[in-house]
């Protein structure tokens, strides 16, 4: 299973801090709207998304549909299918994608240790 492009959502306390802490390791704002408190930073290597009051912890994070620079892939294994897969294995979740609809959609489970995985699917 294929569950898309990895980065991680930081639960940030101070955007404007957060990008500037990162911007300093390298990383360059390639998306999000800081008004909106929620920036996308990439590195040669890496992507982080910097969320000011969006998250309660920092989030493992997966993107059916987009490849490492945010492209649109002709072929991805949708949201909804990965959803019936992490089920059919027993893996709960918290939050499960309308199976009934196509497009952009999300899911939300967590890990053994208490990490969220949110698998997000923008297309």
């Amino acid at each position: 299973m294929d569950i898309g492009n990895f980065s991680v959502s930081l639960a940030v306390k101070d955007i404007k801090a957060s990008r500037a802490f990162y911007e300093t390791l390298g990383f360059a704002v390639v998306g999000g709207d800081e008004a909106q408190n929620f920036l996308i930073l990439k590195s040669p290597t890496a992507v982080i998304g910097l969320f000011q009051r969006m998250f309660d912890k920092n989030t493992l994070t997966f993107n059916p549909g987009w490849d490492a620079q945010g492209n649109t892939l002709d072929d991805f294994t949708d949201v909804r299918d990965i959803q019936k897969a992490l089920k059919a294995s027993g893996i709960a979740l918290i939050e499960e994608a309308d199976e009934t609809t196509t497009g952009p959609a999300h899911i939300t489970l967590i890990d053994p240790d208490g990490n969220p995985v949110l698998i997000d699917q923008h297309v």
